[in-house]
This record gives structure tokens, C-alpha cells and sequence, in this order.
């Protein structure tokens, strides 16, 4: 099969319900016909937000693949999609499929532009609040020090698990499901991991609020860029766009974050992050 033109990029947590980051993402265009566009999660916070941002991005690009992060799977009071936990998942996976926009319970596509072949999988982990302070030995201690210093996320509020008990039972079963199905990939073929939350700890090292890395991920797939070959891991959740390598695997953090993040900085936001093939090393 001869390789596509192109080149695969990716973005995340464009937060669409804020004005200035509509307006980004209004701005957003493909550098050549044949780019794939990876988004990362964290669209927006309403069902009509995530399929109008999803469905301007599928019209431009070759080919969309989302991932979903924990603002797509709220249910806001003021949303008319009252649906939640996996139903709401459920239902935004149904609509990405009527805009052409790829899930994690799609086949995986194989990019064979430049950079290729590898396998795109697009993952929906969660998180089963391992990632705790030192001391903090269990998830009651490390939410009641969370209650305590202010610092909680809005998952506990407004994601909701079912009809699963918790969200890290959730979490488990989207682990156990999403490693079967790379299990039985060709190993001969690398991939490109997409996820919103950060397959390993050590990019949460930074976080200004350490108790917040409780909603960040699990420890469960710290190995997952080996197991699988993993040419380039994509993430967002963090709001710390950078690159960083784990294992000799290159890590991207792709998100824009909020305005009052990203106004300060001195890169202009929105920019999209080119996976496949590598950008030149300085």
C-alpha cells in the first residue's frame, strides 16, 4: 500500500465552553491535505460543545481520532444530555461515528504517512487514585487531605461512574478491556498511544499541587509504552504542554488549557504538536 502525504498531529483540552478557546479552535487547519488530527480529550464540557468542536475538526482534516478526557464524560446541571458515566461515554462515541471521527472502541487505524506504519490507538483509561503523596497510604487519606487543602477535582462532583460502583472500578475495567485488545495486536507493528490521562507518574511530578495527581492516572499501565512499542505517547490533563522522554519513548503533553494558563506564556496557543513523523531533535 503506498504511504499517505502528510503528517499525524495532535492537541487536547481545548475547553471550548471559554470564548477565547473557541475562537482557537476556529483557527485551527491542516497544514497539508493528508494531517491527522489526535485529540486528547477534554473537548468541552456539554454533549452540543464536544460534537460542534469534533465535527468543524473532521471537516478539515483527513482523519480525526479522539480520545475522550473527564470534562467530555461530566454531566453539568446546565447540559440537556442528562446521561451518565458509560451511557454518556456511549452516546458521545455514537455521535463521533456520524461525524467520521474515530473512538477507542473503533478499529485502530494504521497511519502510513511519513513517520509509518504505526498503529493510532486511542485510549479511555481513567484513573484509580494510586498516584498519592507520600504518606498518604490509602484513597480515603489522600481525599480527605485533598478536602482539606482545597485542592479537589470536579470528577467528584460531576463524573459519574455508573453503573459502575467508583470510578477507579471504572478505571479497572477500562484498563483490562483497552489490554486485551492491544494484546492482540500485531506486535509487529509500533504504536502511537492517545490517552488523556498520562500513562506514567512522572509527568505529574511537577504539578504545582501534588495532591492533585490522585486524578491523573494509574500505575496499571506505567509499562504500557514498552509492552506495546509505543513509538509516541500522547496525553493531555495536565495543562504542562512539553515533551518529555520515559524509557527512551517520546511523551507529548498536547493541551491548551485554560486562558488564564495560557495567556502568560510566550508561545501563541493552539499550536499543534506533529507526533509522526518525529520533529527534528535540536
Amino acid at each position: 500500500m503506498a504511504k499517505e502525504d502528510g503528517a499525524l498531529l495532535a492537541i487536547s483540552d481545548l475547553h471550548v465552553g471559554y470564548a477565547e478557546n473557541r475562537d482557537i479552535v476556529e483557527g485551527l487547519r491542516p497544514r497539508s491535505p493528508g494531517d491527522w488530527l489526535l485529540v486528547a480529550g477534554d473537548v468541552g464540557d456539554t454533549v452540543s460543545d464536544v460534537e460542534w468542536a469534533l465535527g468543524l475538526l473532521s471537516r478539515r482534516f483527513a482523519k480525526v481520532v479522539w480520545a475522550p478526557g473527564n470534562h467530555e464524560l461530566w454531566t453539568p446541571p446546565a447540559d440537556p444530555v442528562a446521561l451518565r458515566g458509560e451511557a454518556r461515554y456511549r452516546h458521545l462515541v455514537q455521535i463521533c461515528r456520524g461525524l467520521g471521527v474515530l473512538t477507542p472502541e473503533d478499529p485502530y487505524p494504521v497511519w502510513r504517512g511519513p513517520g509509518g506504519p504505526a498503529l493510532v490507538t486511542p485510549l479511555f483509561l481513567l484513573y484509580d487514585y494510586g498516584w498519592r503523596p507520600e504518606g498518604l497510604d490509602t484513597r480515603e487519606a489522600a481525599l480527605a487531605e485533598a478536602y482539606a487543602t482545597g485542592i479537589v477535582c470536579t470528577d467528584e462532583f460531576l463524573l459519574h461512574p455508573d453503573p459502575y460502583p467508583s470510578r477507579q472500578a471504572w478505571c479497572a475495567a477500562r484498563v483490562a478491556g483497552t489490554a486485551r485488545r492491544l494484546d492482540a495486536r500485531d506486535p509487529a507493528m509500533p504504536t502511537v498511544l492517545v490517552s488523556h490521562w498520562p500513562l506514567v507518574r512522572e509527568p505529574t511530578r511537577v504539578l504545582r499541587y501534588p495532591i492533585f495527581a490522585q486524578w491523573c492516572g494509574t500505575d496499571a499501565t506505567a509499562d504500557w509504552h514498552l509492552r506495546y512499542d509505543a513509538v509516541a505517547a500522547v496525553y493531555g490533563h495536565l495543562h504542562i504542554p512539553r515533551t518529555t522522554w520515559h524509557d527512551g519513548v517520546r511523551f507529548e503533553e498536547v493541551s491548551v488549557g485554560y486562558p488564564r494558563e495560557w495567556r502568560p506564556r510566550a508561545t501563541p496557543p493552539g499550536q499543534l504538536r506533529q507526533i509522526l513523523p518525529p520533529p527534528p531533535t535540536t
